[in-house]
């Protein structure tokens, strides 16, 4: 595992399947809290998740589908911070597990001392919630969340955080993302990538993945391999990411 020094995993939809299930609901909750009328379905939010952060899907929303609506930047925000705790809580009951495969490829890397990092829109705040349940956050070297750079995903500027951070080169790291917008910011930084699909991205351009994947898999439970080569792996394991860094 020389060539390979750390894994970078982005957060919702790739640790955990949070946005259909956690996030939306989340939304959901504080629109109604707020006594308004938003209702957001599963199929409406597949389509704002093009349009990455919270903040700006809301912004978003407001331009494209209720432009009769007038809200200002404050009010937005204390919706999003309301959001956030709807978020925590349903963290909290134990109803946003991790995905297939994670814990355990998790394991495996910091049993080889590969660095762990994350690099991700969602809000600190978010992150630590969803890691609290399911892992210790003090695995992740560097966690950059939310507003630490000023440009958003598909901009590289995460992951060039995380890289300078780390102080390691783009090709000593492996990214793992679930969405396009993920796969070109970790790409634009030079980083290759693996992309484990979910409902709401399984129709995004993966082209430029190292591999894509509907999930990490298991020993029991093999991922089904979608683009690229596993090389006879039924599932990914630390002898796949190095031959994949090579």
């Amino acid at each position: 595992m020389s060539a390979l020094q750390a894994l970078i995993f982005d957060v919702d939809g790739t640790l955990a399947d949070t946005e259909r299930d956690g996030h939306r609901v989340a939304f959901n909750q504080a629109f109604a809290h707020a006594g308004l009328d938003w209702d957001w379905s599963i199929e409406l939010y597949g389509k704002l998740l093009a349009v990455t952060g919270g903040k700006e899907r809301m912004r978003f929303y407001l331009d494209t589908y209720r432009p009769e609506i007038q809200m200002t930047d404050s009010t937005i925000a204390d919706l999003h911070k309301a959001k956030n705790q709807y978020y925590a809580q349903l963290l909290a009951d134990g109803r946003i597990p991790l995905r297939p495969g994670v814990k355990r490829l998790l394991d495996a890397a910091r049993a080889a001392n590969l660095r762990l990092a994350i690099s991700t829109t969602t809000t600190p705040a978010n992150v630590f919630a969803l890691l609290t349940g399911n892992i210790d956050a003090n695995w992740f070297e560097v966690i950059a969340a939310g507003d630490i750079v000023p440009k958003k995903k598909p901009a590289s500027d995460i992951y060039d955080y995380v890289l300078e951070q780390m102080k390691l080169p783009a090709s000593a790291c492996l990214a793992f993302e679930d969405s396009e917008n993920g796969l070109i910011s970790a790409m634009d930084a030079g980083i290759e990538t693996i992309v484990t699909i979910n409902d709401y991205t399984q129709d995004h351009n993966f082209d430029r993945a190292k591999l894509v994947l509907s999930d990490l898999g298991e020993p029991d439970r093999p991922c089904q391999v979608i683009r690229g080569n596993t090389y006879g792996s039924s599932c990914v394991d630390l002898p796949l990411l190095a031959k994949l860094a090579e």
